[in-house]
């Protein structure tokens, strides 16, 4: 009978958990759940083989991967064509009528601010999730969406096959509470719940997933087995009694105006919603008209989204405060009263430099408009002038810097004023942190609170003291046990392997970026034959420009750089650079262009690949670029690659280009 007991918990948790997590309509206190699941969960301990492959106790995460599985698409993860317009809206259903030359409906529904994932269903039972990646090749994530409650492991009928395709977000409550937390605990706060939901999905550790509180609307069936529809609403429908949280609010329109309309409702709709969307999207309702209106290699010729501009919000600008970069830059920040925009409490925004707040006219104390600048980095747009006062202030770059009280000097022809002191503190703390960081020497658990902890505590004066820290001394700070000293010193001796432009790009050389970095360590491939080289022999070496040049000669002129060179090299640090086992010549002599965002893989990751098969990665878009890859908001750089006549990649055309 144990059998029995274990099926009836299962069934009683799926049908609760779907009341909760989907229906949002509880009728058990969150007690009486966990406490059948504990039951549940000793059952199936005592009672292995009785356990139900869509069990709820899989939910709880804890399977660590070492790296995550190809999954071919079958039917391709597409992206959509956008549009910014009224105009283009309509410009797109001239298209959809002149093709189809018949009555046809728009289904309209939100554009959620997510990841795109597939899910795969075996006789009605979750077996397969995995990311969009390029569209046609994606990650094998099924364990960590498994943790998503709002995904059901089980259908109510055991369908032979299907696959849907939903979007993977956190909701702006539960995004709020993470940020909090991760503040509380010294880590890197997410810039926005986008990035958040992608980064807890790609986790090899299940049950950090589990704790991210990850949700899911299904918006699309891509394939199925053993049921016919005729509309998308049709099938939509169906998923909803199969359990599945499909995207809501969602209607169909007889014309292009009315869907457009509602599209305009989505947007006054956006600030009150419970989870971040950027757009709306429209699609032929009709399954077969779909059919023949047809698709791209790209996008479906039946859908197009319409994307909201960036998100504004009023506030009020409280002070003005200057943060001291690596390099001595003195970059005046703003201090706003608190203010909801794009899914994240913005509390400050960067005011670059004086020029940018002298052609804004901004004051302290002055009503502003704020937004995120790529829905990330918060900006101020413009000064709501008619609501001065009179009591604003006007803000004046002081004589001496706030940190250290060393003389402030502004450069001729640069907009940047510079703390001139060599030992000011806010500089090493801000180089120690550009050294420890992703692109640098990637030292994971050495974020800006635990840097600023080591500093305080007298154990770091540079970067090379990094090298000498035992368990001891970190096991008496707050928050380090044993475990945690232990994985940090394992991470620091792991960055000693790195390659040597990872080291020359850590030493926060300035104007030297991860580009330079590499081309110089390619060029002479020692530190120690770099160190040797004349102001014109770096000057030498392709794309190395005059000013770079120089502020490499220059570092390596002062006898404090070349000193901590030498602990470094010490302590063991690797001075040479090594070449990638698996570069080819692919790419040799091609000139690119990165642009836009893209899913399943960084701009970082395209410049290595375009770099480890021969190519060169430039900044801005010329006559001499070969390609632009070009991915979403690619903004100005692709209209000029366009307006040059410059070749322009999507992801997957330039990943099979690397076949």
């Amino acid at each position: 009978m144990v059998q029995e007991e274990i099926k009836k918990l299962t069934e009683f948790l799926h049908y609760h958990a779907h009341q909760y997590y989907v229906l949002d309509m509880p009728e058990i206190s969150d007690y009486e759940y966990d406490m059948a699941l504990r039951k549940l969960k000793a059952l199936e301990e005592e009672y292995p083989e009785f356990k139900d492959p869509a069990s709820p106790t899989s939910r709880v995460g804890g399977q660590v991967s070492e790296g995550f599985e190809s999954v071919e698409h079958q039917v391709p993860m597409q992206s959509l064509n956008d549009a910014f317009s009224r105009e283009e809206v309509m410009e797109f259903d001239e298209r959809v009528a002149a093709t189809l030359g018949e009555p046809y409906a728009y289904s309209v529904e939100y554009k959620i601010d997510g990841l795109s994932v597939s899910l795969e269903y075996e006789n009605g039972v979750f077996f397969r999730g995995s990311t969009r990646g390029d569209g046609k090749t994606g990650e094998d994530v099924t364990q960590n969406l498994k943790t998503i409650h709002s995904i059901p492991l089980k259908l109510k009928e055991a369908v032979p096959y299907l696959e849907v395709r939903g979007e993977v977000f956190i909701s702006k409550k539960d995004f709020e509470a993470l940020n909090a937390q991760r503040e509380k605990d010294g880590d890197p706060l997410f810039a926005n719940a986008r990035n958040a939901a992608a980064g807890s999905l790609r986790q090899l550790d299940s049950s950090i997933a589990a704790k991210r509180r990850l949700d899911v609307f299904i918006f699309n069936i891509q394939r199925v087995e053993g049921k016919t529809f005729a509309t998308h609403h049709e099938g939509l429908s169906f998923l909803a009694e199969m359990g599945f949280k499909t995207v809501p609010h969602k209607g169909v329109y007889s014309t292009a105006e009315d869907a457009f309309s509602r599209v305009m409702e989505i947007g006054e709709e956006r600030e009150n919603l419970s989870f971040d969307i950027d757009g709306a999207v429209l699609k032929v309702d009709n399954l077969h008209q779909r059919e023949v209106l047809g698709s791209t290699s790209k996008c479906p010729r039946w859908a197009v989204a319409y994307k909201f501009p960036a998100e504004t919000k009023k506030t009020k600008l409280v002070d003005i405060v200057l943060q001291v970069g690596r390099t001595g830059a003195i970059t005046p920040n703003a201090v706003l009263e608190a203010v909801q925009v794009a899914g994240s409490t913005v509390r400050r925004a960067t005011l670059h430099n004086m020029d940018y707040i002298n052609e804004k006219d901004i004051m302290i104390g002055d009503t502003v408009y704020v937004r995120k600048a790529g829905d990330i980095i918060p900006e101020i747009v413009e000064v709501a002038k008619e609501e001065r006062t009179g009591a604003e202030k006007q803000f004046m770059m002081p004589e001496f810097c706030p940190e250290c009280g060393e003389k402030i000097e502004r450069v001729e022809g640069e907009a940047v004023y510079r703390c001139t002191g060599s030992n000011c503190p806010a500089q090493m703390q801000r180089n120690l942190e550009h050294f420890a960081s992703r692109d640098a020497m990637d030292i994971e658990g050495l974020g800006p609170a635990v840097v600023e902890q080591l500093t305080e505590a007298g154990l770091i004066h540079s970067a090379a003291d990094l090298y000498d820290l035992t368990k001891e001394q970190l096991v008496g700070l707050e928050r380090f046990g044993e475990k945690s000293a232990e994985n940090l010193l394992s991470s620091i001796e792991a960055s000693k392997e790195r390659d040597l432009a990872r080291v020359l790009f850590a030493l926060g050389i300035r104007l030297n970026g991860q580009r330079s970095s590499m081309l110089l360590a390619k060029a002479f491939g020692s530190m120690d034959r770099l160190m040797e080289q004349t102001e014109d022999s770096l000057k030498a070496v392709h794309e190395i420009g005059d000013k770079t040049a120089s502020y490499v000669f220059e570092y390596f002129q002062n006898p404090h750089n070349r000193e901590l060179i030498e602990k470094l090299k010490q302590a063991g640090v690797n001075m040479e650079h090594q070449e990638v086992a698996d570069s080819t010549e692919k790419l040799l002599g091609k000139k690119f262009v990165i642009t836009g965002k893209f899913e399943g893989i960084s701009r970082n990751e395209a410049t290595e690949l375009v770099e480890k098969n021969g190519g060169s990665v430039a900044g801005s878009v010329s006559k001499k670029t070969d390609y632009v890859l070009a991915g979403e908001d690619a903004g100005s750089k692709l209209d000029k690659a366009q307006a040059l006549g410059v070749p322009v990649l999507t992801i997957d055309e330039f990943l099979s280009m690397l076949d």
